[in-house]
């Protein structure tokens, strides 16, 4: 069995698992920032995003991770001295944070200490698409 192979399918997987929550995510809290005000409303938000924030973008960041690991494991870990390795690395980590930091918007709108408006969420929602594209061109073109 070739375990580059499948262990390159299960990253595709998680990523394209994990970035769909990354962009959909956001798009809720436009909604919930729009609706605030309406409890009942609000709670179904809630349910929404805490259940794709923990059972789906979570579990599929992890396997992202550890799938990308086993792949520079199989390829070598000299691999990760080359330029493109590195800001895939570093476009990677940016991801990882903007996760987390939607994390502790989570956090805010179940507590209700949303302090941002529907076009603050609209704007952030680009960031996972700006560094998607980056990380494509620079896997697929491998430019430095």
């Amino acid at each position: 069995m070739n375990y580059y192979l499948l262990f390159k399918s299960l990253h595709l997987i998680a990523v394209i698992s994990w970035m769909a929550g990354l962009l959909y995510l956001p798009r809720i809290f436009v909604y919930h920032a729009e609706n605030n005000d309406d409890k009942k409303i609000s709670d179904v938000f809630k349910t929404m995003e805490k259940k794709l924030y923990f059972f789906i973008m979570t579990p599929a960041m992890i396997l992202s991770w550890l799938f990308g690991l086993l792949l520079i494991h199989s390829i070598g870990f000299q691999q990760l001295g080359q330029k493109w390795m590195v800001l895939k690395i570093i476009f990677v980590a940016f991801l990882t944070l903007y996760h987390f930091y939607l994390g502790s918007n989570l956090n805010k709108f179940k507590n209700d200490q949303n302090i941002h408006s529907h076009k603050f969420y609209r704007l952030i929602n680009e960031i996972p698409t700006l560094l998607l594209i980056l990380i494509v061109f620079v896997v697929i073109f491998k430019p430095l």
